[in-house]
């Protein structure tokens, strides 16, 4: 049986598989110094010695989100409420990593949803975005990921998910917009209609 490695950090508020198995460790850790390599660096040299191993660690923590069901995280607090007014969770914060040059992006997510008969514990909303977040990811697929995740999990009568983020893709290269902040939303249900939109924006933004 492969020995795990642990991946210590700091946030204990998610129960993942934290470990990396030492052959997979290994392979990842060939592949950066080849790429150290490649880039003109030297893997041998003091200051990059333990690159490869952090490198590895830290790529495994950051794409976490492939070891969890958010489905099953949703489903397993899941309670009966007659209650079928708007719950809102706003400012969740996130941090991904763009597919196409596995460089970050991070914002903030915001989550409204009607209930039809059940509710999920509110905990829950953001542990699903962090699932879905800590994965190579678009900002469009995150959005839509996030709101089909609950619309099937609660059935409830209506969804939105709002997107606002910064993408160092853009910043640090290609356009190198510092200042740059992408928005995307989707909805179902109650929220096609424009005043259930409007009161979800309105009660963000006096948040």
């Amino acid at each position: 049986m492969e020995e795990p490695q642990q991946i210590l950090h700091t946030n204990q508020n998610y129960e993942v598989n934290d470990f990396l198995p030492e052959t997979q460790l290994e392979r990842m850790k060939d592949h950066v110094k080849e790429l150290l390599t490649e880039l003109g660096e030297d893997p041998t040299r003091e200051g990059l010695l333990k690159t490869p191993e952090r490198v590895s660690k830290a790529l495994h923590f950051l794409t976490k989100g492939y070891q969890e069901d958010p489905l099953a995280i949703l489903r397993a607090a899941t309670f009966r409420e007659d209650y079928q007014q708007m719950v809102i969770v706003r400012d969740i914060d996130f941090y991904s990593l763009c597919e196409h040059h596995m460089l970050p992006f991070f914002g903030k997510v915001h989550v409204g949803y009607i209930p039809n008969k059940y509710i999920t514990g509110l905990s829950k909303i953001p542990r699903i975005v962090e699932v879905f977040a800590r994965r190579l990811q678009v900002q469009e697929r995150l959005t839509t990921q996030i709101k089909d995740c609950i619309q099937q999990a609660l059935s409830p009568l209506g969804v939105i998910v709002v997107i606002e983020a910064q993408h160092m893709c853009m910043q640090m290269r290609g356009v190198q917009k510092q200042n740059s902040l992408t928005t995307t939303s989707d909805f179902t249900g109650a929220f096609k209609e424009s005043k259930t939109r409007e009161e979800f924006f309105n009660l963000v933004r006096k948040g």
